[in-house]
Order: structure tokens, then C-alpha cells, then sequence
């Protein structure tokens, strides 16, 4: 199972993205591919406070369409929702510990620990993830 973090969600949403074409084409060929994708509720409620916020630069939506995108992923085949399990406290804390997370590192360490519980491997063009051991992850924008 890949996990996906916000940022590829937005960028491929946020047509004034540097990262825009590349994010799209990259969530399409995985959303419609059959590998089983897991989206993370922390990484729906963020796509949505993101995608909504009338503060931030960028395509923005209304509620109603955000939430109907979000709909859209979950009714595809290969695609679920994942939510923290009976095993997150034990990963989250010791991701927590291991790295010395502090401040908005650990809203990361939260997401590490749920793709770790999962078995997933976590896409994401955020290079931070790389200080939680054992996570595995994977930049999809980088390279070709």
C-alpha cells in the first residue's frame, strides 16, 4: 500500500503550483493504477484546510467542491481512507523520541506512524521525512 501526504494532493489541485503538471499526471496514473492507495485522515482533513482557506495563495475551492474531490478518491476501487489503529501510540511515541520532534515535526511523526502501522510506504516531496527511521518513503517528483 503507498500512503500519500497533503502535499502531493495540493499540488496537484493548485494549478499555480511550479509542481502542478507533474503532481496531476503523477496522482492520476496512481489513483487509476491498481495498487491499493491508503489516504491518511490526517492527510484529508490537511488537503481541506488547505484547498479551502481564503488566506492562502493559489486555486482555492468552497467546501462543497473540496469535499466532493475528496469524495471522488474514496469511491475509486483502489482507494480507502486509513485512520490511526491500536498500534499508533507505540510508532507515533517512538518516532516522537527517537528524532527529538518538536513543534510541527510532529504532526510529521503522527503521519509517519500511521503509514508505519499500515505497512505503507509514504509518498511525499517533503524531504523531512527522511529523519524517521524505519519509515519507508518515496519523493514521486524527483528523478525521471
Amino acid at each position: 500500500m503507498i500512503a500519500i501526504d497533503v502535499n502531493l494532493l495540493v499540488y496537484a489541485y493548485d494549478t499555480t503550483c511550479p509542481q502542478h503538471t507533474q503532481a496531476r499526471a503523477w496522482l492520476e496514473e496512481v489513483f487509476s493504477g491498481g495498487q491499493e492507495v491508503g489516504l491518511p485522515w490526517q492527510t484529508i482533513s490537511a488537503f481541506l484546510r488547505v484547498v479551502t482557506h481564503p488566506g492562502v495563495a493559489g486555486g482555492r475551492f468552497g467546501m462543497v467542491d473540496a469535499v466532493s474531490i475528496v469524495q471522488d478518491w474514496l469511491a475509486l476501487p483502489n482507494v480507502r481512507a486509513i485512520s490511526p489503529g491500536r498500534g499508533h501510540w507505540t510508532h507515533f511515541r517512538e518516532l516522537l523520541l527517537k528524532t527529538n520532534a518538536r513543534g510541527n515535526i510532529t504532526t510529521d511523526a503522527a503521519l509517519a506512524a500511521t503509514a508505519m502501522e499500515h505497512g505503507a510506504i509514504l509518498y511525499t516531496n517533503d524531504r523531512d521525512f527522511a529523519r524517521f527511521p524505519g519509515l519507508r518513503w518515496v519523493n514521486p517528483l524527483e528523478g525521471d
